[in-house]
């Protein structure tokens, strides 16, 4: 019986590999063609439920997953997956992708095998049998590798069912699935292979217990959590996520064969992504057989109009195209014409592709560990070879000079800076610090922890008075006072920038404001203690030092309403490379509210002690050493809890200095003159008077007076992973990979690839001209060309402009204009036409060209003679339309007009001034070869963006300087005349008005085609603005007098403000508090105004002392309004909060449009046709930039790489509101749009 059954299994087997040879791609799959499975060829069955996971599936050939290799067992769930590692608890639900786990996911959704809805079974099968079968199937997908596998573990999820729910779903009662998944493991790779048979997926959504609605099933792989020490997400691919992939997974195919998909998990190839296989079989595949398949029916090919709708937008990558790329976000399965030269595919050669959504990790190398207690590790990032400063001067700050040293380099200030060197500060220049804070903190004797998080911390330090102020925001008052004792977790920003006493250190100085801290406060007589843990990141990109803090554990309960006093303190620091620590003793004391006449008060101690790691530069041996003990001395401490803005306050003066004699602490212990016999790698606590204790270093154990090293390669064998060699080091280890293996992004070792070919053009990294000269032309592999654009000519490295003018391309009857790649041309007086053909006559003369000959007809002079006094003569500009600025040759009055000639009101200026006129009509389109109006993407970084009539350009900064040989050309538009400017930091977006349509317009800085957002109803936009966190847009119209609002796209369009504006013209948002301002340059009562962001509360800011106010920007980090103006020629600055508080910069020349970046202002100047940046720190213009083309300027915004921190009222779920959200101060208001039709619309507050 056995034997006739192993013959029987054998015959079948041959059957089946037989159908997978002759299958060709438009058979679908048959279940009977899935890999055997049940319990007859040995598979074990998950246990019947919900959200089941197996056990450990205990494996006898290492699997290879991403860049891991050997691992040794899997897991089995319920819900589609196959997990590298046993899946939490609180993940054995979907839930968000992609999980903490390693994971396979072939249908990933909430599934159900409850009450025999369905079977899960699940085996690992060395049988040569399967592996043969298995190795068929990869061969398919990826025909030029030879893979034979060793080890198969086949997943078979048989008619399962969706889970229900609270309510079940009529649409899914009595569907079931079926599918399987199969991985193919030899020495050197592993395969997944995912099989969907002919109606085996009936449903492709299931109930989300964590979205508590239907969500469709997703088909991905996910690397899981990565790194040694720091975790966090790996790479991950996603192949289907919406339902129109799910329902073509049994229709569609990667490998040649309809439902089934195969893809390489584990080689080389795969340390940052799976690879899909990439095949389209053609009819010829199956020519070899054609004999033995006699009934194989010809069918109908393809006719020309069905490949042109066939064909797949997308480009795929091939089995070693690493690299990630961009797909849209939508993914669905998409047909595609395969290539079956010469003949026209069939019908049934039609092969599919899923494009694949990339996530690869951007992780710095690590290679060097030195651990440090628990606050965290020190990363040093020294190769085997030297680094030098040829490679590396960008990790040095800019205000510092960089060092080559026997070892490596280091970093160090310039005169007038002070910091370790990778970050700088002015001396004595005024610094904030700016995090966030959480906590979960038990109160007193309560059971219940008071959680708080993503709190603001807000800090400014008066750096040459050492003086420094910190608040701590939305603390609640069932906290805030019991919290008041802990001022040294403002302290610590005291510390860094402490008064420096002679050849002493102080924080900023050691770290640069990068360092980890950990501290512990003890409550003398109250159980417990509180944990404070402190990640300072150095300085970010608005200048600002950034700070992430988290509070865990009890403090004792201190009453509501009471004061907190703490006397003035000294602290010691102690010094040792890359570690400093202090530990003291303090008291503080407690005044309770005012009972019957007296107002108790209690004095309490607390003890801190506090760790402090870094990294140090030690490649300068002659840098003078640092004092092993440093005395911080706070002379003035004062604590404060704002019970109504629940704001916790800390202020402190502070400096550092040598341990003063008449301190305390200076008593003679041990720890301070070298007798107490500590290991040399040991740390010596100071106690009372002479009382001390040693405590072995990181890295050692012992009882501190003897300390061993601890050897972590020992310990720990597999801390250094796989390919990689653990070397100890006293008090730390090295890892180092194996020869033939390198460092990855993530830190571990993979075998050094080939790299694929880099496109040069795409990257920008090609030294052709710019692409408004010249194009790049990939030409395959490395290599690529330039070619100049016509109208220019070179070798496409440097392209000069032609002039067409010599010869002229014109009518011999008109003049020829040279313009940048193209020329224009014009009919000679006495002639008219379109410059190309000219015929005797005069050109029509414009309506201001008429005004003037009449005016001066009348008057009996001449059209070319001066303008007479006395009477008003308009001035025409080159093309003949009315100049913007008008004035009157007697009396000295100048004022603007439209289009039209006419008056704007508000706009007529004292003798002697001229108004900040704006230019309606946009300049003749040059003929010639078309300027693209495409726009050029953007490089990563921080950009300034500012108009330029026609075009706008991106100007790009590091840090705050101005990168002017990267300026280029962002958008070309000829026939605008764009003024305002605002920029998206979510969607990456440029907003802006033009005034000669008018319209308002946008356009991605990812690339691609201008689009137009609004055209009907506008006067003359000037000032825009964006609301980034309720996704709106604001504008000013200076011709129809009022602000409006709308959606991003133009849509849901409401009139804000419409009474009492003259010119308003700047505008900008406060999108965290939801305040707008903006500009009114009226001549006669010139103000800044500002208002919620719905149009109430609505008040005068400033109205003394303004001239003619243009633009203006606010800085949310400084919470700090800007404007310029053109008659006072001032940049002024204020605190909203403080409008009587103005910094003043005189001395400018014609500003018109301003924005803020950090420490600086940078305007636009219609004098020099310039951006010119301001120093606010010193009050200073400190560079400027002139474009190539010297034109008016209009305005300007920062695109900022990163979307400031924050959130208001409307960032969620648009605030609840049916249509427009307007955010205000702690709330928002839901507005309709105006002339709205029906009653879906609802407004509230």
């Amino acid at each position: 019986m056995l034997a006739s059954s192993s013959r029987s299994w054998a015959a079948w087997t041959r059957a089946l590999l037989l159908q997978l040879l002759l299958a060709g791609p438009g058979g679908c799959l048959s279940r009977q063609e899935l890999f055997p499975f049940g319990p007859g060829q040995g598979d074990l069955e998950l246990e019947a439920g919900d959200d089941r996971v197996s056990p450990a599936l205990e494996l006898s050939r290492g699997l290879r997953f991403y860049d891991k290799s050997n691992i040794g067992s899997v897991y089995v769930t319920t819900n589609g997956i196959i997990a590298m590692s046993q899946p939490p608890a609180e993940e054995s639900h979907p839930g968000v992708f992609p999980p903490t786990f390693g994971a396979v996911a072939p249908f990933l959704a909430d599934l159900d095998t409850s009450d025999g809805l369905g079977k899960i079974y699940y085996r690992e099968d060395l049988s040569p049998s399967v592996t043969q079968l298995a190795a068929v199937c990869v061969q398919r997908g990826f025909p030029e590798v030879s893979f034979q596998p060793s080890s198969v573990v086949v997943v078979t999820w048989e008619s399962v069912a969706p889970y229900q729910g609270p309510s079940r779903n009529p649409a899914q009662e009595g569907k079931r699935n079926t599918f399987q998944a199969v991985l193919a493991s030899s020495d050197s790779s592993s395969y997944a292979i995912f099989l969907y048979p002919e109606d085996g997926l009936q449903f492709y959504t299931a109930y989300s217990k964590k979205d508590e609605n239907q969500v469709p099933a997703v088909v991905a792989f996910s690397q899981g959590l990565v790194g040694l020490i720091w975790k966090s997400d790996g790479a991950y691919n996603i192949f289907a996520n919406d339902r129109e992939s799910i329902e073509n997974l049994a229709k569609s195919s990667n490998s040649g064969q309809q439902g089934v998909w195969v893809f390489e998990i584990g080689s080389p190839a795969t340390a940052s992504g799976v690879v899909p296989a990439d095949v389209n079989h053609g009819f010829d595949d199956g020519a070899e057989y054609e004999e033995e398949d006699e009934d194989y029916d010809p069918v109908m090919r393809l006719g020309p109009e069905d490949v042109a709708t066939t064909l797949f937008p997308y480009e795929t990558l091939g089995r070693r195209d690493t690299d990630s790329y961009h797909v849209p976000s939508v993914l669905s399965p998409r047909r595609v014409a395969t290539e079956s030269p010469p003949e026209l595919p069939t019908a049934r050669t039609r092969s599919f592709k899923l494009p694949v959504e990339r996530f690869p990790q951007q992780r710095p190398q690590v290679i060097d560990v030195d651990e440090v207690e628990e606050t965290g590790v020190v990363f040093s990032y020294n190769t085997d070879s030297r680094q030098t400063c040829a490679t590396n001067r960008h990790q040095c700050s800019v205000h510092a000079e960089c060092r080559d040293y026997t070892t490596g380099f280091c970093c160090s200030c310039v005169a007038g800076y002070t910091g370790n060197g990778r970050q700088c500060v002015a001396e004595g220049s005024p610094q904030r610090v700016n995090g966030k804070v959480k906590g979960r903190i038990f109160v007193g004797n309560s059971q219940t922890p008071i959680v708080f998080e993503n709190t603001d911390l807000h800090s400014y330090v008066v750096m040459n008075h050492g003086r420094s102020y910190t608040a701590i925001s939305t603390i609640p008052e069932t906290l805030g006072y019991s919290l008041l004792p802990l001022a040294p977790v403002g302290g610590i920003i005291g510390w860094m920038f402490a008064v420096e006493q002679d050849k002493y250190k102080n924080g900023f100085s050691i770290t640069g404001g990068e360092f980890t801290r950990r501290a512990e406060v003890t409550f003398v007589g109250h159980p417990g203690k509180l944990v404070v843990k402190q990640q300072f990141s150095g300085i970010d990109e608005h200048g600002h030092l950034t700070i992430d803090t988290e509070l865990e554990g009890r403090v004792p309960q201190i009453a509501f309403g009471s004061s907190v006093h703490i006397e003035p303190y000294t602290e010691l620091y102690h010094y040792s490379p890359s570690v400093i620590t202090s530990s003291s003793t303090q008291e503080y004391t407690v005044t309770e509210p005012e009972r019957d006449g007296t107002a108790p008060s209690h004095t309490y101690i607390y003890q801190w002690r506090q760790t402090i790691t870094f990294q140090q530069c030690t490649h300068d041996d002659a840098r003078p050493a640092l004092p092993s003990t440093q005395q911080l001395s706070v002379d003035s401490v004062f604590v404060l809890y704002n019970q109504d803005e629940k704001i916790l306050r800390y202020a402190l003066s502070n400096s550092i200095g040598p341990v003063r004699d008449d301190s305390p602490d200076a008593l003679q212990n041990p720890c301070y003159v070298g007798t107490h016999g500590c290991d040399t790698n040991a740390a010596c606590r100071p106690g009372p008077a002479t009382q001390f204790s040693c405590e072995c270093s990181i890295g050692f154990r012992g009882d501190g007076r003897t300390c061993q090293d601890i050897d972590e390669c020992s310990e720990q064998p597999s801390v250094c992973g796989s390919h990689a060699i653990c070397n100890n080091h006293p008090g730390t280890f090295r890892c180092e990979c194996m020869e033939g293996y390198r460092f990855s992004d993530e830190g571990t070792c993979v075998a050094v690839v080939d790299q694929r070919p880099i496109n040069y053009c795409t990257s920008s990294l090609h030294d052709c001209d710019i692409p408004q000269r010249a194009q790049c032309i990939y030409t395959g592999g490395s290599s690529y060309s330039c070619s100049c654009l016509p109208g220019f000519s070179g070798d496409g490295r440097a392209c000069q402009d032609v002039d067409e003018c010599q010869p002229s391309r014109c009518h011999p009857d008109a003049f020829c204009y040279n313009t940048p790649g193209s020329f224009t041309c014009q009919c000679k007086p006495g002639y008219q036409g379109d410059g190309f053909r000219c015929v005797p006559g005069e050109a029509e003369k414009t309506r201001c060209q008429q005004e003037r000959e009449h005016i001066l007809g009348a008057a009996g002079v001449d059209v070319q003679q001066p303008r007479p006094s006395g009477f008003f003569v308009p001035e025409c500009d080159e093309h003949g339309y009315y100049a913007p600025t008008q004035c009157h040759g007697s009396t000295g009055h100048c004022w603007c007009v439209d289009r039209d000639g006419r008056e704007i009101e508000g706009t007529r200026t004292r003798p002697g001034a001229q108004p900040p006129c704006l230019s309606t009509v946009a300049p003749p389109t040059h003929h010639g070869p078309a300027v693209p109006t495409t726009v050029i993407p953007l490089p990563p970084g921080t950009h300034l963006l500012f108009a330029q009539t026609g075009k706008i350009e991106h100007l790009p900064l590091e840090g705050n300087t101005m990168k002017k040989t990267e300026a280029k050309a962002l958008l070309h538009a000829p026939d605008k005349v764009i003024i305002g400017l605002a920029f998206d930091c979510v969607d990456k977006m440029v907003y802006w008005t033009d005034i000669s349509g008018p319209s308002i317009g946008r356009a991605s800085l990812h690339g691609g085609e201008p689009t137009t957002i609004i055209r009907q109803d506008l006067g003359s936009p000037e000032g825009i603005a964006l609301d980034h966190l309720g996704r709106n847009v604001f504008w000013t119209d200076s011709h129809l007098d009022r602000i409006e609002v709308a959606k991003l796209d133009g849509s849901q369009r409401r009139v804000l403000l419409e009474t009492d504006l003259v010119n308003p013209r700047g505008i900008v948002t406060d999108s965290v508090r939801g305040n707008l301002y903006w500009t009114d340059w009226n001549r006669d009562n010139p103000k800044i105004e500002t208002a919620y962001m719905d149009g109430t509360n609505r008040r005068v800011l400033v109205k003394d002392d303004l001239g003619l106010p243009n633009g203006l920007t606010f800085d949310a980090f400084l919470s700090q309004l800007c404007w310029v103006d053109a008659g006072t020629k001032r940049v002024e600055c204020i605190s909203p909060g403080q409008p009587s508080k103005r910094r003043v910069l005189e001395g400018l020349q014609y500003p018109f449009a301003v924005t803020s970046y950090g420490k600086n202002l940078y305007y636009t100047d219609w004098e020099t046709n310039s951006v010119i940046a301001v120093d606010l720190a010193i009050s200073k213009e400190t560079d400027d930039f002139h474009p190539h083309k010297q034109t008016r300027l209009y305005g300007i915004t920062t695109a900022l790489s990163q979307c400031p921190q924050g959130r208001n009222y409307c960032s969620v779920n648009n605030g609840g509101c049916t249509h427009l959200c307007l955010a205000t101060p702690g709330s928002r208001t839901c507005r309709c749009p105006d002339n709205t039709l029906g009653v879906d619309c609802i407004e509230r507050k």
